[in-house]
């Protein structure tokens, strides 16, 4: 029958696609790779079940054992993030600063946010439109890569925003939380941090704590330096918790359990192996970044030592990140292009950025970075053809087939369950 085929189809291209990135460089610095055993529960029964309603004030039937899996979930959050209150319905790092804007923003508010081309999130931009909350762009400052403090606090001053909003999408260096916090506390602003691409990192400890440094609220994924299923999640100051549940509850309705227990799951991995993760994911970064320097690229902030997070960004001139990301596609390596923030627009991309969490969850150090700067710097400059590349790249790749830090440690990374 045609739809018999159409399924056994579908079915050969996912495994298609299994195989296919198992021989691929994974360098997007918004994915991750679960382990088996949250693959497991994502295949399971709850991927068919709601849970409308708060804990153990089910609106639905039938959910005594999803209200177990849920305040677990809450506590190992809590204990791993050291916070008063986690909401963990948003089912996207999106979503989570939509209902963080409803819940503490009202239309005709305005907030502070870096922009699309000074690394902010495009979701800065688009739920502020949707909450009706006008979207100031927040001062940059190019050569540190970073938040302008002195011109932030001129304009937070001058606007007195509802949510001054740090954090994003690209991110080298912690942000100022500290030095911003004592300007936004003088009228009474809330100061937010959306954590988003470095939660994992801050959850070992090996980047900045924004809470700890006068952030009230973070909003942040939980599938990238934080290994788990796709979803987002927000880390909030107790005053807030009734706000932003409510705020959950109206917008998301349904939150997919299964991926609430494998985000349980992976809090679980993280208190026991997130410390040693994160600090190799950011060590794996330097050397990246400096050995792709050091081969004549040119990835940003040399003088500050490149990076403290998980991700290196390249300036590769003109308009020539797309045409890069091409190029190092077809040779198997997988990086985004990126608007840097002397580009004359948003889809004029001068850069590409290269996140190296997943390769550390495969049990790469320093020296594969070294292997991974090679190919990227020959290839970009003409030393090695596309075949060449990928050749060498897909060799490579069958030394790193297994999950690590995780409790089935060595487990199949790409295998097809």
């Amino acid at each position: 029958m045609l739809y018999d085929k159409i399924v056994n189809d579908l079915i050969d291209y996912v495994k298609k696609h299994h195989e296919y990135r198992s021989k691929c460089i994974n360098l997007i610095a918004s994915e991750n790779i679960t382990s088996p055993h949250v693959r497991l529960v994502m295949g399971s029964d709850l991927g068919h079940r709601y849970a409308i309603g708060f804990l153990y004030m089910r609106i639905y039937r039938g959910c005594k054992f999803i209200d177990s899996i849920e305040e677990l979930t809450g506590y190992l959050a809590r204990k791993l993030f050291k916070v008063e209150h986690v909401n963990y319905i948003p089912i996207s790092g999106t979503v989570a600063n939509l209902v963080m804007f409803n819940a503490l923003t009202n239309p005709g508010d305005s907030v502070t946010a870096l922009t699309v081309l000074d690394g902010g999130h495009s979701s800065f931009k688009e739920c502020s439109r949707v909450r009706g909350v006008a979207m100031i762009p927040l001062p940059f400052n190019q050569k540190e890569y970073n938040v302008d403090v002195v011109e932030s606090e001129r304009l937070i001053r001058r606007v007195k925003p509802k949510i001054v909003l740090l954090g994003a999408s690209d991110i080298l260096f912690p942000h100022p939380v500290k030095e911003l916090k004592e300007v936004v506390d003088e009228y009474g602003g809330i100061l937010a941090y959306d954590s988003a691409h470095v939660l994992g990192l801050i959850a070992g400890g090996k980047f900045q704590d924004p809470l700890r440094e006068g952030a009230e609220v973070v909003t942040g994924s939980t599938h990238k330096t934080l290994f788990g299923p796709q979803g987002g999640i927000i880390l909030c100051r107790r005053k807030y918790s009734s706000a932003i549940d409510f705020s959950a509850w109206q917008m998301v309705n349904n939150h997919h359990i299964h991926r609430v227990a494998g985000l349980a799951i992976t809090l679980c991995e993280f208190l026991a192996f997130g410390e040693k993760y994160a600090d190799q994911v950011v060590r794996n970064a330097k050397a990246l970044a400096e050995s792709l320097y050091d081969k004549g690229l040119k990835p940003l902030c040399p003088d500050k030592g490149f990076t403290e997070s998980h991700q290196v960004i390249v300036d590769v001139g003109g308009n020539g990140g797309v045409d890069a990301s091409f190029k190092l596609e077809e040779a198997n390596v997988i990086v985004n292009p990126m608007p840097l923030p002397w580009d004359p627009q948003e889809d004029k991309c001068s850069g590409i950025r290269l996140g190296v969490q997943e390769v550390t969850r495969l049990g790469m150090c320093e020296s594969e970075m070294d292997f991974i700067a090679d190919r990227i710097a020959n290839l970009l400059l003409d030393k090695e053809t596309v075949e060449e590349t990928r050749r060498k790249v897909s060799e490579f790749m069958e030394g790193y087939q297994k999950i690590h830090y995780c409790f089935d440690d060595g487990s199949e990374a790409y295998r097809y369950l």
